[in-house]
């Protein structure tokens, strides 16, 4: 295999790494960029600090444009932006779509309960993916290709290679975005069953503070 050049920083190199299992992933193409992985964070120092592809930033609060301005922003990859799709729907995720779209995120992220109805709608009003997020074997995902779903993101813990295999054998083609948990196996699981890319939860910041701090002590 070729070397590939590799440059850092003395002040830069700890940073967020996503495990290198990942790059064996076709990836999923998007206005030309290809999407390997994932990082599942909303924390503005990871996002800034990590050498995934993409960031897939959803968070169990009412949507905020102001939220996703500041990570669209502050982020020197690009963003796949929540906009509910469960308690905040209709209108107003329509309208979160079309914000997000024109701050400069590369996709959207719906929550499962998004109705059918509401991806139609968006899929007349914006001009970036539509990822819709899937929790079990039962969701109807041929309906959801029907709307106009362009990724799923499968996130259905120790069932998501089972679920992301049951996607592959409805759709060949389909992009699929899976969960990939914290071991190789579990991401190889996922890969195997017909992943594109993966989505990797990273460390929180008071977890990465932890060796830093033991580091500090040990050296006093």
């Amino acid at each position: 295999m070729e070397r590939i050049p590799n440059f850092g920083s003395r002040l830069r190199k700890n940073i967020v790494t996503v495990p290198e299992i990942i790059d064996r992933c076709s990836g999923i193409r998007v206005f030309g960029q290809l999407l390997k992985s994932f990082l599942f964070s909303t924390d503005v120092a990871i996002i800034r600090n990590t050498n995934a592809n993409a960031i897939i930033a959803v968070y169990p609060f009412t949507p905020q444009p102001v939220i996703s301005q500041s990570l669209i922003l502050a982020s020197d990859k690009p963003i796949f932006c929540g906009i509910g799709g469960g308690i905040t729907s209709g209108e107003r995720s329509v309208e979160l779509a079309i914000h997000a779209e024109f701050q400069g995120a590369l996709g959207i992220v719906l929550n499962k309960p998004a109705p059918n109805d509401l991806i139609y709608r968006l899929k007349e009003k914006i001009d970036i993916p539509i990822v819709l997020t899937v929790v079990s074997e039962r969701d109807d995902i041929k309906g959801r290709l029907e709307a106009g779903v362009d990724i799923f993101n499968v996130s259905g813990a120790v069932k998501t290679p089972d679920i992301v295999k049951k996607i592959r054998d409805i759709d060949a083609h389909v992009a699929i975005l899976a969960t990939g948990g914290k071991t190789e196996d579990t991401i190889s699981a996922c890969m195997e069953a017909g992943a594109n890319a993966i989505s990797y939860t990273p460390p929180s910041t008071a977890e990465l503070f932890k060796d830093i701090m033991i580091r500090y002590r040990t050296e006093l």
